[in-house]
């Protein structure tokens, strides 16, 4: 047993030893394998990827290696660093697989990617690309907008055509259009549209508030693409010539309740009349009707409108007033709504789940009725004319209507209400009677059904300021050239900018007077780019500034420059094309620079390279001239690519594009080579001529002809202008479509038709704007024919180039070239038929400025006509003849020129001539029957000659023959005494027969006599005959009125009833009225009598009843009866007691003052004189002010307002003891008015206080009217001029003369009738009636 626990024990050893030694036997292998060195090793390499922008991407990668590898990833071989973009890159390594998370990819993510794995055994890379496609649109722009000009009212469209790729129908490019950087969105007066691969904004209606930089935005993969050109849009015609133009920019602020607050630009004027104010104009929203706010121009670009209606929305515009006239309205304002602003400051909401709860501070107020006082009273605009006072609305207010009334006080005086018949709903209101100098202090009360508040508290002293006035005027400008037609102008900002609004620029053609505007809405900068200018021409400019109160004084003008382009390198030359090569050399010729860059292009260099190389070489060292040079030294059968680079005077430009590979190999072809230098000249709206050179290389045999293919912009379809090809290079391309085409030229010859030419670059078939043709004349001075051009646009490097035949002149004796300014002329220094031809002329360095006119052989040219002139001399009027005064016949005929040195003869005559108009004449003393005939005239002037006949027989002669005897009777009898003017008559205004005769020719023994039916008759003066006026001889007889009596009695029209203070007036008009006609007035059948109840009168143009206080007896049927002496004429009318009711209803609104005004005032000189009162009437009265009984103008030293229809003002500044008098002010309408007075006495300095008489005038007025309370008839009712008389007939008011009550109810007597001889004080029939028209 111990043997086999033994023997077990050994085994269990042994394989226990067993089991150590194989652990340790695959230890010691795994330690070796770990031991053995490895390079790392991508087991799965990266892959690439094509992703959106704005969405994530993974890269990942699994690598080994021993020692195991460090990651480090890349992008474009730069490191990628998470810390340098928070948030973009995430790297990770997670269970051996490493990955690089890129998030929100954009466009610049896209590159080449690398994961590198590096031990201390080596390193391995795995690449990969990320690609990121955006998806918003590639756009890129091509024609683009230029700088445009408009006219008010007119329309323009701005459009930029563009590439868009992908081109999705669906999906159109992002475009927004700016105007001076303000985005603009669609609306009537801006019409958007974007598709069909163009962007375009059109203004259907223009006005000056367009005028601006407009910018075109369109969204882009790589940002923003966009486009700006200025457009300007100038005044349209006048309203009346000298009339200022329209005011710009109308916006309204400070929207109240019923007032808001309206501001605007002034316009530019350049040559007009200063501007002296403006009228604002409102109309309210849904009507057509423009209603003007405000009875006199306002000063200052700024007027507060009140009186509008709650809940209402309105539109405002402006018009400016000169000495001229007004202007024309400017463009309207955006629509406004008349709402309390503090409304919405009184709500307050709550968000209460998916409902908003809005509550009133009324509801949180309680049940108040009688409101707080407003607070914070004080003057939000201050101005010479107006103050606008503010206040904040009281708190509590209550929920009942609520309205304002304000009170003012100056100095220590009472409170007195200003807004006496106005509700106020608005914490605004402006006040405009303040007198200059005063102080006032305002307050106001809160008012509503239920009672007023306490008074506010008094705001500050406010007091009206002089106006701040106009900048002052900016510093000195500076122009500088910018392109061929603008220049820019700078200048230095005003010392004083007071508030500015921007400048105006005017500019001016040196030697010219007018100025003109180079912008119409004002610019903010202090540098413009002045446009449209003539290219070549020399102008000035100055500056304005421009504020609310207007412009200010010029600035100094510049130094003139010239229009020209800013001096800089040529652009580069383009279409490089190969001519020829023969193996060893290959000709190249280019395109000139589109911009020569000021100065004239001087220099080319060629650079060469092989076309499988990157480094150029030069060519030649020496400037090449001409635009064709010949490269030696080639290898035959290598491709060369070319450059050009131009150089002028300010240096080398920019080398041109790369040319297409060329190959070196001699040409052997029998056919041409291509034309080159294509050109276009006299391209216009249907036609243009293409001109080329011939190639270089012409083939087997010489160049026979040349074919013109066309094509249009963008197509590959060629159509050949000529179907037989034409010998000389260039070609006439008529019926063109106003679009763009391109074209190429093939050279034919004996073996064929040859490689064509290079295409040419588009050309528009568009006329320069501005081009003139070439005209055609002879020179009145030397008589030489010569063809002159007047170039649109030239600049300093430009020449004009003639050709005839489309070949250059050169150095010709039979002609001349000469050039002054923009102008060439070529004269024929001795024309022939050789001369015929078509003529044209190219002035360089243009944008195509160029014209022809063909001498042709069929007698229409200028040539033909010059030709003719050279052996006939050209009649403007042929031989005519002239019956004058004495019996005299005077032939004569007119050339169109005359030299010094003509010779010529009537047959058989004697004749003269004068050079200077060319006519030439004879005169017959005695024109007799032996005068029937023909006559003839030669006229010899140098070289020329013709002659022209008259044929004088038959009844021609007979007529003219008896016009000569009757002037010879005529003049015979002018010899004595005679009538220059035969006997007339005419009526004067009192119905007297005038007749009326002129004599001449008199002596002072001359007698002249008057008869009637043979029986003379001797007036009570005898007629002056010596005077050489109008002898006249008055007649009165009965018959004679009888008739104009009967017509002045059929003219009478049917009684109006006219509503007076007094009471009711019944009123009849005829042509004239007067005391020989007798008038009877009837009430029911009863005759009528005149007393201080009926009142019975007349004026010059009408009869009338006056009934004062009518009561009910008063009603019934009226009758007038006219007689004139034959018949009798009746009108009637029925006073029933509708009509009067009717009419005692609307005598409340009449005209009349409310109060105000004192009977008397004392003021010393020097001081300000203020007659404010406020008036009331509905419809709103017409308010006249008098002085004397004279009407008193608005002027500097006067000054009459009648604000808001309410408050009438005069205001006297500076008074003098001439402005002592009776002043008084009529207020009418329709229903009636009040005529009140006030005597007004200035005193001096030291000077005891005067105590004027109430009612006494200093003078009364010269002109007669009727008085204003007729009395009782008379035997003779013919009124005459007292001191109680209304206004002369030129007053405002059309009412009656008689209606304003006078302080004395007393009537005022009439006096007697004056005699036939004196002047009658009725008004003469051309004044101005002061009786209302006619219904």
């Amino acid at each position: 047993m111990a043997d086999s626990y033994f023997s077990r024990k050994v085994t269990c050893n042994y394989i226990f030893f067993d089991f150590l030694q194989v652990k340790g036997m695959m230890r010691k292998r795994v330690d070796l394998l770990e031991e053995i060195p490895k390079l790392p090793d991508f087991l799965v390499a990266l892959r690439p990827h094509t992703v959106w922008e704005k969405t994530p991407v993974k890269l990942f990668c699994t690598v080994e290696g021993n020692p195991r590898p460090i990651v480090k990833w890349y992008k474009d071989g730069v490191p990628v660093d998470p810390l340098s973009a928070p948030g973009k890159y995430k790297i990770e390594n997670k269970y051996g697989v490493h990955s690089l998370i890129v998030s929100r990819c954009v466009v610049s993510d896209t590159a080449e990617y690398s994961a590198v794995a590096t031990n201390q055994h080596g390193t391995a890379t795995s690449k990969a690309k990320i690609i990121v496609k955006s998806n918003k649109l590639d756009v890129s722009l091509l024609d683009r907008f230029p700088v445009s000009f408009g006219v008010e009212g007119n329309s323009i469209r701005l459009v930029c055509t563009m590439v868009v790729v992908p081109d999705l129908p669906n999906i159109p490019p992002i475009a927004q259009w700016y105007r001076d950087d303000k985005l603009l969105k669609p609306s009537k007066l801006v019409e958007m549209s974007v598709g069909g691969g163009a962007a375009s904004l059109t203004l259907p209606h223009l006005a000056k508030d367009d005028e601006g930089l407009y910018t075109l935005r369109i969204f882009t993969k790589d940002g923003t693409a966009e486009h700006s050109a200025y457009l300007f849009v100038s005044d349209a015609a006048p309203s009346a010539p000298g009339a200022p133009g329209a005011p710009m920019s109308v916006k309204a602020y400070d929207v109240n309740s019923d007032y808001v607050l309206v501001a605007w630009k002034p316009p530019n004027t350049v040559n007009e009349a200063p501007i002296t104010g403006y009228f604002v104009d409102r109309c309210e929203a849904g009507t057509d009707t423009w209603v003007q706010c405000n009875d006199a121009p306002v000063k200052i670009c700024k007027y507060p409108v009140h009186g509008l209606r709650v809940g209402h929305s309105y539109y405002f515009r402006v018009r400016a007033v000169n000495s001229s006239g007004i202007s024309r309205p400017s463009r309207k304002s955006d629509k406004v709504t008349a709402l309390d602003a503090a409304e919405s400051e009184r709500l307050q909401g709550t968000d209460e789940g998916k409902y908003d709860i809005v509550i009133k501070d009324d509801d949180l107020e309680g049940y108040v009725t009688i409101p707080g006082e407003p607070t914070d009273v004080h003057a939000s605009e201050i101005f010479k004319s107006y103050v606008v006072l503010s206040w904040k609305p009281p708190s509590p207010r209550g929920r009942a209507p609520l309205w304002y009334v304000i009170e003012k006080v100056s100095g220590t005086g009472d409170w007195q209400r200003i807004n006496t018949t106005v509700k106020l709903h608005s914490p605004r209101y402006p006040v405009f009677d303040l007198q200059d100098g005063q102080k006032y202090q305002f307050r106001v009360y809160s008012v509503n059904m239920y009672g007023s508040s306490e008074a506010s508290a008094p705001s500050e002293p406010i007091q009206k300021v002089d106006e701040d006035g106009v900048p002052s005027a900016p510093g000195h400008v500076v122009a500088t050239r910018n392109t061929k037609s603008s220049v820019f102008v700078q200048w230095e900002a005003p010392k004083h900018l007071k508030h500015l609004m921007g400048y105006y620029i005017d500019g001016r053609v040196v030697g010219a007077k007018e100025w003109f505007a180079c912008n119409h809405k004002p610019f903010k900068h202090t540098r413009f780019v002045v446009h449209g200018l003539i290219p070549g021409e020399t102008y000035v400019f100055r500056v304005q500034a421009v504020n609310l109160f207007g412009l200010s004084e010029e600035s100094q003008e510049s130094s003139p420059i010239a229009v020209e382009p800013a001096l800089a390198t040529p652009s580069a030359p383009f279409g490089i094309t190969m001519l020829s090569s023969d193996g060893s050399s290959i000709t190249v010729a280019w395109k000139s620079p589109k911009h020569c860059g000021g100065s004239k292009v001087n220099a080319y260099y060629i650079d060469k390279r092989d076309a499988d190389t990157l480094v150029w070489k030069e060519v030649n060292l020496n400037a090449v001239t001409e635009r064709m040079c010949t490269v030696e030294n080639l290898k035959e059968g290598t491709f060369y690519e070319f450059r050009v680079t131009a150089g002028n005077m300010a240096g080398v430009g920019l080398p041109s594009a790369a040319s297409i590979p060329m190959k070196c190999e001699a040409w052997t072809m029998e056919e041409p080579g291509p034309a080159y230098d294509l050109s276009f000249s006299e391209v216009r709206s249907h036609s243009l001529v293409i001109l080329w050179r011939a190639p270089i290389y012409t083939g087997a045999s010489a160049v026979t002809g040349y074919f013109v293919d066309m094509a249009k912009k963008g197509s590959s379809e060629f159509v050949t202008l000529n179907q037989e090809a034409v010998s000389h290079r260039y070609l006439q391309v008529a019926n063109l479509e106003g679009e763009s085409y391109v074209f190429r030229v093939r050279a034919v010859n004996a073996h064929g038709v040859g490689k064509p030419s290079q295409l040419s670059e588009p050309v528009c078939a568009k006329a320069i704007p501005g081009t003139k043709e070439i005209v055609a004349g002879v020179d009145e001075e030397t008589g030489d024919v010569f063809l002159s051009l007047e170039a649109c646009e030239i600049c300093e490097t430009s020449k004009f180039v003639w050709s005839k035949n489309y070949k250059p002149i050169g150095d010709c004796p039979r002609v001349a070239v000469t050039t002054k300014g923009r102008t060439s002329r070529l004269t024929f220094t001795n024309p022939d038929k050789d001369d015929l031809g078509k003529y044209s002329v190219i002035v360089t360095d243009t944008d195509g400025v160029s014209g022809s006119h063909t001498l042709t052989e069929d007698g229409q040219s200028c040539l033909q006509i010059a030709l003719y002139c050279s052996i006939f001399v050209p009649l403007k009027h042929g031989l005519n003849y002239e019956v004058l005064e004495k019996g005299h016949v005077r032939f004569w005929l007119q050339a169109v020129k005359l030299s010094p040195s003509v010779s010529y003869r009537f047959i058989g005559q004697k004749i003269s001539h004068d050079v200077a108009t060319g006519i030439i004449q004879m005169t017959v003393d005695h024109f007799t029957r032996a005068n029937e005939g023909t006559y003839t005239v030669q006229i010899h002037d140098g070289k020329a000659k013709t002659q022209s006949s008259l044929v004088l027989v038959g009844d021609v002669f007979k007529a003219a023959l008896k016009e000569a005897e009757f002037q010879r009777k005529e003049h015979i009898r002018k010899q004595g005494p005679h009538f220059s003017e035969y006997l007339y008559f005419t009526v004067t205004e009192d119905c007297t027969v005038m007749l009326v005769c002129k004599v001449a020719n008199v002596k002072k023994e001359s007698t002249l006599h008057w008869y009637k039916d043979d029986e003379e008759i001797v007036p009570d003066t005898p007629p002056n005959v010596m005077s050489g006026s109008l002898i006249s001889l008055l007649l009165v007889p009965v018959r004679f009125l009888m008739v104009v009596f009967v017509s002045l009695g059929a003219s009478a029209s049917e009684l109006v009833l006219q509503c007076t203070p007094e009471g009711i007036r019944l009123q009849c008009y005829m042509n004239y009225y007067t005391e020989e006609m007798k008038t009877v007035w009837k009430h029911k059948e009863s005759k009528i009598a005149s007393s201080e109840k009926m009142r019975i009168g007349g004026t010059a143009e009408m009869a009338w009843m006056q009934i004062c206080d009518p009561s009910d007896k008063e009603k019934g049927h009226y009758t007038m009866e006219i007689s004139d002496g034959v018949k009798t004429h009746t009108r009637t009318f029925d006073l029933s007691g509708q009509v009067k009711s009717d009419f005692f209803s609307v005598s409340s609104d009449r005209g009349r003052v409310v109060g105000g005004l004192p009977d008397v005032v004392t003021i010393m000189e020097e001081k300000s004189l203020s007659l404010t009162c406020t008036v009331w009437g509905e419809p709103t009265p017409e308010v006249t002010w008098f002085k004397n009984e004279q009407e008193v103008a608005s002027t500097e030293h006067t000054r009459v307002t009648f604000d808001g229809g309410k408050f009438a003002s005069l205001v006297i500044n500076k008074v003098t003891p001439e402005d002592s008098g009776k002043y008084s002010i009529n207020v009418r309408n329709k229903y009636g008015g009040e005529f009140v007075e006030i005597t007004v006495s200035v005193y001096r300095h030291g000077e005891k206080i005067p105590e004027p008489k109430l009612g006494q005038p200093k003078a009364a007025a010269a002109t007669p009217v009727p008085p204003k309370s007729p009395a009782p008839p008379s035997k003779t009712p013919t009124p005459t001029p007292s001191k109680a008389q209304t206004p002369a007939p030129s007053m405002k008011s059309p009412t009656p003369a008689s209606t304003p009550i006078s302080k004395s109810p007393t009537p005022t007597p009439k006096s007697p009738t004056p005699p036939r001889s004196v002047k009658s004080p009725t008004p003469p029939r051309f004044m101005k009636s002061p009786t209302p028209p006619r219904k």
